[in-house]
């Protein structure tokens, strides 16, 4: 009696099967899988809940699983005699690969689905197959073929009303035009790809990987306000489903990226944190790269270099381009010749051109650094012709700064101060406190530049503070010695030439080395070195050099 009690108590499997269906439907995703695959085991699925199964399973982050489920689902339907949805099962295998980097799956599968659909009366599936190829060849700058591609596919979804054929393949469409420069034409193709995704018309696989799709376009464009909008929508979405796991980890990473600009550091380290958990486990995702690089950024900026160069090096597990920050970090860290050599790698590795506007804009500061005047007006004059192609305000603010730097740089003050006062503006309206504070800095030096020590110093203080409350303490570092040379001939017991000696002595020169970079002798630096022991009252070079680093001179 009790066996059979325990046997009558125990769901069926048409039991699980109803229950994991509608959880399907409801989109509650852990519990779909759960069901449906305890039906499994009581007796294989047939091809259609396979897929749901499958589905199920990639949305909770089980990728391995999913994708076996998916070929069980391929050969499922061969066997019940539907070859054109085997093919769609063989496409998205393929897509999949190709994304996983796995070239070979991706061409196994693109044969198998071109083979199952040979003597098929024309239908969506001949439209899905056009689309890895059609991304391939954007990425290898094939863009003409990749545009004709992407048409017949939305020709084909169109005339199938088959809605997810369409927001793919314009999407596609839309990021190759703006691959090719054709930035509004593209960004208009994205956004009505989004209507479909917004308005629920596409499966949750096609609306998370088309929002993070668009994201990463506006990301490359630096469409600092279509990146908000879109990134607080696919936050919402994956609210919606709170045991959704592929798409969450993208969406941390681009709310990281967005209250970074805003100048919310604190929050945009814990999110870019947790992006790199999402993005790592169960498998490790291809944006875990970007996310390490997120959290090397943040801890760069706040001038905690050690955490920055682990999370440099762990980002490069996953990314083989060199990026700019990383050139940034030597910088900061004083090894210029690591600096240019490493920015070098990354502006002739930065194809995209999101990455290639921040690698030339590090160029410049790298160049100069370097005295390298040439080289900076190169990497300037290339973020102008960028500007010139791309209407986005971040790009021409990014331009502007570039060019008035370099224009200070070479003795043009007057000329520089309008480049910089518009990159100012421009960056305070994008509400991007930290990128307006470096402005401000220049803005503040092409001032004293040209005599108006006040508004040099009211602009250096004002652009000290912002970064004081961002705690950004290397720019904090950097920002306060002009405005204390800016008066310190002035107030200072030391002449300037006393003043340029100490300042070589903290930098731990020698009395010979001191003597050939002066053109002087060493006895005139012996006496140099011996009157600002006795003005400032020392009695060591170690006290001098304390001295220097206390003031600002170091």
């Amino acid at each position: 009696m009790k066996t059979s009690a325990a046997t009558s108590n125990h769901p069926s499997r048409s039991t699980w099967l109803s229950k994991g269906r509608e959880a399907f439907r409801l989109r509650a995703w852990t519990t779909a899988y759960s069901a449906l695959s305890d039906a499994n085991k009581e007796q294989p699925l047939g091809a259609e809940d396979l897929l749901g199964l499958s589905i199920a399973a990639h949305l909770i982050g089980k990728d391995g699983e999913s994708i076996d489920l998916l070929s069980q689902a391929h050969q499922g339907f061969i066997s019940e005699g539907q070859p054109t949805r085997a093919a769609r099962c063989a496409f998205w295998l393929a897509y999949i690969a190709m994304f996983n980097g796995e070239m070979a799956h991706c061409n196994g599968w693109l044969s198998r689905c071109r083979r199952l659909l040979d003597g098929q009366a024309e239908c969506a599936e001949h439209g899905y197959v056009l689309l890895p190829d059609a991304i391939r060849g954007v990425r290898e700058g094939k863009i003409e073929s990749a545009l004709a591609a992407f048409a017949r596919a939305i020709e084909i979804g169109e005339r199938f009303a088959d809605r997810e054929l369409m927001t793919l393949a314009l999407n596609g469409q839309g990021r190759a035009l703006i691959r090719q420069g054709e930035i509004a034409r593209g960004v208009t193709l994205l956004d009505e790809a989004m209507i479909a995704v917004t308005a629920g018309e596409v499966s949750p696989v096609v609306a998370g990987g088309v929002y993070c799709s668009v994201i990463e376009s506006c990301r490359e464009t630096f469409d600092i306000r279509r990146a908000q909008e879109w990134t607080s929508a696919l936050d919402s979405w994956c609210a919606a489903q709170p045991d959704l796991r592929p798409y969450r980890g993208a969406c941390l990473l681009h709310r990281a990226e967005i209250m970074q600009l805003h100048g919310e550091w604190p929050g945009a380290l814990a999110e870019a944190e947790q992006a790199c958990q999402w993005l790592s486990h169960p498998t490790a995702k291809p944006a875990c790269g970007a996310a390490y690089h997120r959290v090397a950024e943040l801890h760069r900026l706040r001038g905690e270099f050690e955490p920055a160069e682990l999370a440099f090096h762990t980002a490069k597990q996953w990314e083989r381009v060199t990026r700019p920050g990383l050139a940034l970090l030597r910088l900061a860290q004083g090894k210029l010749g690591a600096a240019s050599t490493t920015i070098h790698e990354a502006v002739d590795a930065a194809v995209e051109p999101g990455l290639r506007l921040l690698a030339l804009d590090a160029a410049v500061t790298i160049a100069l650094a370097a005295k390298d005047l040439a080289s900076a007006r190169k990497a300037a004059s290339e973020l102008g012709e960028i500007a010139k192609r791309h209407g986005a305000p971040f790009i021409h603010a990014v331009a502007n700064r570039a060019n008035g730097t370099v224009q200070l740089s070479e003795g043009d003050a007057r000329g520089a101060l309008g480049d910089l006062r518009n990159a100012w503006n421009t960056f305070c309206e994008l509400q991007a406190p930290y990128e307006a504070a470096r402005a401000r800095v220049l803005v503040a030096l092409a001032n004293r530049a040209l005599g108006e020590v006040d508004a040099a110093n009211s602009e250096l203080a004002a652009a000290r503070q912002v970064f004081r409350e961002l705690g950004a303490e290397p720019d904090l570092a950097g920002a306060e010695m002009p405005l204390d040379d800016a008066i310190r001939v002035s107030e200072s017991p030391l002449s300037p030439r006393e003043l340029g000696v100490l300042k070589l002595v903290a930098s731990g020169r020698t009395n010979r080395q001191i003597a050939a970079k002066l053109h002087i002798s060493e006895k005139t630096v012996a006496r140099h070195i011996s009157n600002i022991f006795n003005k400032l009252d020392l009695s060591s070079r170690a006290a001098a050099t304390a001295y220097a680093y206390q003031h600002g001179l170091a």
